[in-house]
């Protein structure tokens, strides 16, 4: 619809060759006309202002326009569109050729008769400025514009830097001067038009037409009516005074006045214009969310968790500002890992066992074993900013680094740990303590030298009938405190500390340094449910560890791919430690503390974890498939659980079996459904030597040592003593707050 380039007057040649005269007195009288009488009162000269000209560097550069990017889960699903800057660029063949026409018309009508500068404008501008003794009307080019908008975008969030892009002085003229003619020689009319109608700002955080169109009219722009193209044109001026939602009189008014315009250039018809200036508003109106609170089945937890890796990782970008600048650019497509199908039954899970409103929250992340990829990421809580609403947008799944808080005491969960050390570095699985009901914490070997305690400290068992000896499998279905401390004993901190970090855990979630302390061990060292999800897909890939990964691919503006991190696979231990750490934690769950905890039949292994005070109670499960740990207590910290309703439900104490427990369950099923079932790997336990005993009476006490030998009982792996009957398990719970 526009019209093509006529050859133009005499003032419009001069226009073009405005840059021959550059170092002239027209070109401080041309930007001084724009502000006259300002220029006299600061005292500059036509020969100020051509020397400003002349000392302008050529050196201008049309900016990678900032634009929203698109996240994708791993079946192609859009899950956000996420932005600094909410812009789609388009093509011009991409916009309604009423919206360019309208856009010229009532910016600059002579946009494709004129060069950088308008002559005719210029002197219209100085006539009625001086006229007014006022800088009233101004005389600056579409072009002009376009490069005071570049100025602005490059400016970002830095409001000093907003601040001089929007300076009304004669050196921001003189620049703007000069760069317009210099983008006129290398670019089209419709390549500057093109570029001005996607930076432009149309109010309410919409850059661009296409997301000025996609706001006020939910259409593209290509779509745009001769009234709403009209609407829109007439935003740019003013978009606070014309904001058709807060002020549509004055909105309406000024597309009236457009409509005019285009009628009086003879772009429309008298009829268009009749029936465009008759037809209502008709505003659609979208509200702007920035990105993933627009997400479904809570994956703007995710979504959020995206936006940190693509902020911190090393791949995006070697410093914090490389990486800031590739997100707030924008344009990326990012293909995730997450699965939505077992988001969306992780979601149920925890919305359904736990409501919103309640005083605690919880929260399940999914690992694949042997891949690190993150398949599910939910909470109870919905993502966003009203209180009222019992929103948050803490991730309660990751660590601070990541949006997330200081973690939660793990409890039990962490025990394994200590026995993939015990079983890396030689102890056996048949390995027997003593497991007195309570003792003093002993002295522990660290990779610096020796813990020791100094103040007498203890630990006890759950219960008082938990008194050994008992042997690792046996310890494990039951969660023995005092046989896992006697195991760190022998096993060192040092190696415990090696398999954590070997695990993915090198820091608190907090961030802070992991200590060598033997409470440790009991899983007081606060972490976060993915990192602990991706500890047991460990256990299920048979010692294979992977860093938990959410992207996938990336595909940048212009199309290209992106490399994205890694999962860093290595084997953290060998197969038949991982296998023998598999085995422990199947008596977890067919005769341990988890036993009412059931998958349809499907072979599974799994953890439960509570601490002290009733403050958090976890279950971490897998199959050779599918990884989960689940977490619930109060999303600050230090919140009781006993005597509490949760998800419609009076507890008066709650238990990993039966707190978290049920919700793992719950979106396990639904997720592993449609996956193969296979067995997970184990080692065979032997069997408790016979003893001297007559069969048909009791054994005696076990002796208050285990090596050297007990003539009540069988000597194995170098004299440790298996008392008769320690294979077997308790699916009792707990009868006092602690660790199981």
């Amino acid at each position: 619809m526009a019209p093509q380039r006529p050859s133009g007057s005499p003032l419009d040649k001069a226009g073009l060759g405005i840059k021959l005269l550059g170092t002239s007195v027209l070109a401080g009288i041309l930007v001084a006309g724009v502000a006259l009488p300002a220029v006299g009162a600061l005292g500059l000269t036509a020969k100020d202002t051509a020397d400003s000209f002349d000392n302008i560097p050529d050196d201008f550069k049309t900016p990678a326009l900032s634009q929203a990017s698109l996240i994708y889960d791993n079946k192609g699903g859009l899950i956000a569109k996420v932005y600094d800057r909410d812009r789609t660029i388009l093509t011009k063949d991409q916009m309604a050729p009423v919206m360019r026409q309208a856009q010229v018309d009532i910016e600059d009508s002579r946009f494709y008769e004129h060069g950088a500068v308008d002559l005719k404008g210029v002197l219209r501008a100085v006539t009625k400025n001086a006229e007014s003794g006022s800088a009233a009307q101004g005389a600056s080019t579409l072009t002009q514009q376009y490069v005071k908008n570049v100025f602005v975008e490059q400016a970002g969030d830095d409001q000093q830097a907003f601040l001089e892009a929007t300076r009304k002085s004669l050196g921001r003229k003189v620049q703007e001067l000069k760069y317009a003619i210099k983008l006129e020689e290398e670019l089209s009319k419709d390549q500057i038009l093109t570029n001005y109608l996607n930076i432009t700002f149309y109010g309410h955080q919409a850059y661009g037409i296409e997301a000025a169109s996609n706001r006020y009219f939910s259409k593209s722009a290509k779509d745009l009516t001769i009234p709403e193209a009209a609407m829109l044109a007439g935003l740019v001026q003013n978009p606070s005074a014309y904001d058709p939602v807060l002020h549509p009189k004055a909105a309406q008014a000024r597309r009236d006045t457009v409509i005019n315009k285009m009628l009086e250039y003879k772009h429309i018809t008298p009829d268009q214009a009749k029936q465009a200036l008759a037809a209502p508003l008709g505003i659609k109106y979208q509200e702007p969310q920035n990105g993933c609170i627009t997400a479904q089945s809570g994956m703007g937890f995710f979504c959020d968790y995206v936006r940190h890796v693509v902020k911190q990782d090393p791949v995006f970008g070697k410093t914090a500002a490389d990486r800031q600048k590739l997100w707030s650019q924008g344009g990326l497509k990012i293909y995730t890992t997450i699965d939505p199908d077992k988001q969306a039954a992780s979601y149920k899970a925890v919305t359904t066992k736990v409501y919103a409103g309640d005083p605690v929250s919880a929260a399940i992340s999914m690992v694949k074993p042997g891949t690190g990829e993150i398949l599910a990421m939910a909470q109870t809580r919905p993502y966003g900013l009203d209180a009222n609403k019992h929103e948050t947008v803490l991730n309660l799944n990751v660590d601070a680094s990541m949006g997330g808080g200081n973690g939660f005491a793990p409890g039990s969960t962490f025990k394994p740990i200590l026995a993939s050390a015990a079983l890396e570095n030689g102890i056996p699985i048949t390995q027997s303590y003593p497991a007195e009901n309570k003792i003093p914490y002993p002295t522990m070997s660290t990779c610096d030298g020796t813990w020791r305690n100094t103040d007498g400290s203890t630990v006890e068992n759950e219960s008082k009938s938990e008194v050994g000896p008992y042997d690792m499998n046996t310890a494990m279905a039951k969660s023995v405190n005092t046989y896992f401390v006697e195991l760190g004993k022998d096993v060192g901190l040092c190696p415990m500390r090696k398999m954590t970090n070997s695990l993915g855990i090198t820091t608190r979630a907090s961030g802070a340094t992991i200590p060598e302390v033997p409470s440790a061990i009991l899983g007081t060292l606060e972490v976060s449910p993915l990192k602990m999800a991706a500890v047991y897909a460990t256990f299920a890939a048979r010692g294979l560890h992977c860093d938990p990964i959410a992207i996938s691919s990336v595909l940048s503006a212009e199309g290209k791919k992106i490399p994205v991190p890694k999962a860093n696979c290595s084997q953290a231990m060998s197969e038949t430690s991982a296998d023998g750490v598999n085995t422990l934690l199947r008596s977890v769950t067919e005769k341990g503390t988890a036993a009412n905890i059931s998958l349809d039949g499907r072979d599974f292994a799994g953890k439960t974890g509570t601490t002290d005070n009733r403050y958090a109670a976890w279950f971490d499960g897998y199959t050779p498939e599918l990884a989960a740990a689940v977490w619930l207590g109060g999303p600050t910290g230090n919140f009781s659980m006993r005597n509490v309703t949760i998800g419609g439900v009076r507890r008066s104490a709650v238990y990993g079996a039966d707190g978290p427990g049920p919700i793992w369950q719950m979106a396990m099923r639904e997720a592993v459904k449609d996956l193969p079932s296979t067995p997970i790997q184990t080692v065979d336990i032997p069997a408790p030597q016979p003893t001297d005993q007559p069969s048909d009476s009791p054994a005696p006490p076990p002796t208050s040592g285990v090596i050297g030998g007990n003539a009540n009982g069988g000597l194995v792996n170098g004299g440790f003593t298996l008392p008769p009957g320690v294979i077997g398990g308790n699916s009792g719970r707990p009868t006092k707050p602690g660790h199981h």
